[in-house]
């Protein structure tokens, strides 16, 4: 029997760590990956029925469909946050129970389509903010109420690309170990 590595089904692209040597070129590719996400998301499930969509991507893990909803509900509080930080000092943030939200009835039942639009409008606004940012702007900071933080919009910015990809890789695996 094949043993089942839930670390590796949990974080299959590991836990998001900020670049040491950090450079302004790092900005312009995350945002240009935030840009091109919605659409990387909406190729990969596209074509998932939804007995497909129902399927849990890991033991006792959400399923498809929760995660696409997940990763909507999850970047417009991102979203909320980065203007937050823009328009006030040090915001404490507003957090959110996550795994709450997912067992919701929208989440657990609700059509793809709307989070999949509604990611595609958060990101539009969210890049087109992002691009007419200073570098001190960047620098604006927020505060976590759980893990008191403080968190860099820069930070947010690299944290937000690898939660998309990190969803995106939980989907993908499921599909290929699926042969969907």
């Amino acid at each position: 029997m094949e043993k089942i590595d839930l670390e590796k089904l949990h974080y299959p692209i590991g836990y998001f760590v900020f670049p040491e040597n950090f450079e302004d070129a790092i900005i312009e590719d995350w945002i240009l990956e935030l840009e091109v996400f919605p659409q990387k998301l909406k190729l990969l499930v596209k074509n998932l029925s939804d007995e497909q969509l129902d399927t849990p991507y890991r033991p006792d893990g959400w399923t498809v469909r929760q995660v696409i909803h997940h990763v909507s509900d999850s970047h417009h509080n991102s979203y909320m946050r980065f203007k937050w930080a823009l328009t006030e000092d040090r915001p404490i943030i507003k957090a959110y129970d996550e795994k709450a939200w997912a067992d919701l009835l929208d989440t657990r039942t609700g059509p793809i389509e709307m989070s999949l639009n509604h990611l595609s409008a958060i990101h539009t606004k969210l890049v087109y903010l992002l691009k007419r940012l200073s570098p001190g702007d960047l620098e604006r900071t927020f505060i976590h109420p759980e893990s008191n933080t403080e968190t860099s919009l820069k930070e947010n910015i690299g944290r937000y690309v690898w939660h998309g990809n990190h969803h995106y890789a939980h989907i993908k695996n499921l599909l290929i170990k699926n042969n969907w």
